[in-house]
């Protein structure tokens, strides 16, 4: 089972559209008891409860995707170390953006949104944005995610009681401007979710997938990996079939959970340029 290591001791949880911090609940407290020191920094502004941003968005609808990666960007440099990091959703395409600047240990996008350059653009995804991608005016708006929206997009492993008890618990507005900047990456030139595919200093990265997932389907996250193939650097992917893109709290998420971090693990101490050299005799 995966441990610290003296080298890398801190893994950093990224929240994805739709959700906050409290999404990692489960994750966290199986890190932490393996030892690791872990992280959930929300979103700029979103350190609040779900009900508090349920009740006033405002928040929410502020996100922009490069302010986002800042945000996270200087909360990694303050580190004593480099961490893992590990994003579900539009935190995997965050992991992604923070890779490519260079920073963490290994990264671990988790059913993550893609990175430019990415063309597919399945049904289910459409479905799952529709409720802010049917009017142009939600890209300044913070745009309600009602219990069916979330059935089909997070629940539709879970039984409908589970789902609603899970939308009760997990499901906040979702950010216009980042899902319009996202969903349009490829028709603009200065697109914020851009990186450098043939980067070949950049932490190893792991990208997961679910074939039940409606919201970012293994066909999508399979580009997104094909990308990194001019890259020397480390490329992970691993999809199993069963999962949703509730992927952090349905069933199953404990065997999730541990091979994201056994992997992160093994790869930052075996590949990564920001670890290796310190360890003893390099």
């Amino acid at each position: 089972m995966a441990a610290p290591t003296g080298r890398v001791d801190t893994i950093v949880l990224i929240h994805g559209l739709w959700m906050t911090s409290r999404s990692w609940e489960h994750w966290v407290d199986r890190y932490q008891a393996r030892g690791f020191q872990v992280l959930t920094p929300a979103w700029p502004g979103m350190d609040r409860e779900v009900e508090e941003l349920r009740a006033d968005p405002t928040p929410i609808a502020g996100q922009r995707i490069a302010d986002m990666v800042d945000h996270y960007a200087a909360i990694i440099r303050d580190l004593p170390r480099p961490p893992i990091i590990m994003g579900h959703s539009f935190g995997g395409l965050i992991t992604q953006l923070l890779l490519d600047r260079r920073l963490g240990a290994a990264g671990v996008g988790v059913h993550p949104a893609p990175v430019k350059g990415v063309l597919r653009l399945p049904l289910t995804t459409l479905r799952s944005a529709f409720s802010i991608l049917q009017n142009p005016a939600n890209r300044h708006r913070a745009v309600p995610f009602s219990k069916e929206d979330f059935r089909y997009a997070f629940g539709n492993t879970l039984s409908p009681e589970d789902s609603d008890a899970a939308w009760e618990r997990y499901a906040v507005p979702g950010a216009g401007h980042v899902l319009f900047e996202a969903a349009f990456a490829n028709l603009n030139p200065d697109a914020a979710t851009e990186v450098d595919k043939r980067r070949d200093d950049r932490a190893p990265l792991l990208l997961t997938a679910g074939g039940a997932d409606h919201v970012v389907p293994p066909s999508v996250v399979v580009a997104n990996a094909n990308l990194y193939r001019s890259s020397t650097a480390l490329t992970g992917f691993r999809c199993n079939p069963h999962r949703s893109h509730f992927v952090g709290g349905e069933p199953g998420w404990e065997e999730e959970a541990d091979f994201a971090l056994e992997w992160a693990v093994e790869a930052a101490n075996e590949f990564s340029p920001t670890v290796v050299s310190e360890a003893p005799g390099r």
